[in-house]
């Protein structure tokens, strides 16, 4: 089967320029806009150990949230596949990162920490196997360059 290209768009605008750009290096502030076409605009800043707003998203959330979005999303399709119900699903992922000395900084891993609400009765061998299934097809956990682990909890509904 030929492989399929998909294309995604967003437009980032910088709104942190005070008036004097980056004439100096607090001048300016490191706040930005998504937008894609026809969604809200998402308001966004640096990491607030790098001067940004802490009230706002920073790279590292909206990273961390893609991939724990994109893993429940598969995870449901498997899951209804499977014939396992799921009624909740909530994530509290947690992203490890490091900054060197230099400012060079990464994400070292990822743990998904989902706490699924599954219909009484239900298999819990095949709904913890589903999440190993996951990384075969979310774009986002296979474009990472970092482990990405996962650790749920199951209650029955």
């Amino acid at each position: 089967m030929p492989m399929a290209e998909h294309d995604y768009g967003a437009r980032i605008a910088w709104t942190g320029n005070r008036g004097q750009g980056t004439a100096s290096y607090r001048g300016y502030a490191r706040t930005w806009d998504v937008t894609t076409p026809g969604k809200p605009v998402i308001h966004c800043s640096n990491d607030p150990l790098l001067g940004g707003d802490p009230a706002l998203p920073n790279p590292e959330d909206l990273l961390l949230a893609s991939l724990s979005a994109c893993h429940m999303l598969w995870y449901l399709h498997l899951a209804s596949q499977a014939g396992i119900v799921v009624h909740g699903y909530v994530d509290d992922p947690l992203g490890v990162g490091e900054t060197l000395p230099g400012g060079e900084g990464r994400f070292l891993r990822a743990t998904l920490r989902p706490a699924i609400e599954l219909a009484a009765g239900a298999d819990l061998t095949l709904a913890d196997r589903l999440h190993h299934e996951v990384d075969r097809y979310c774009f986002i956990a296979r474009s990472v360059n970092f482990p990405v682990s996962v650790e749920a909890t199951y209650r029955p509904r």
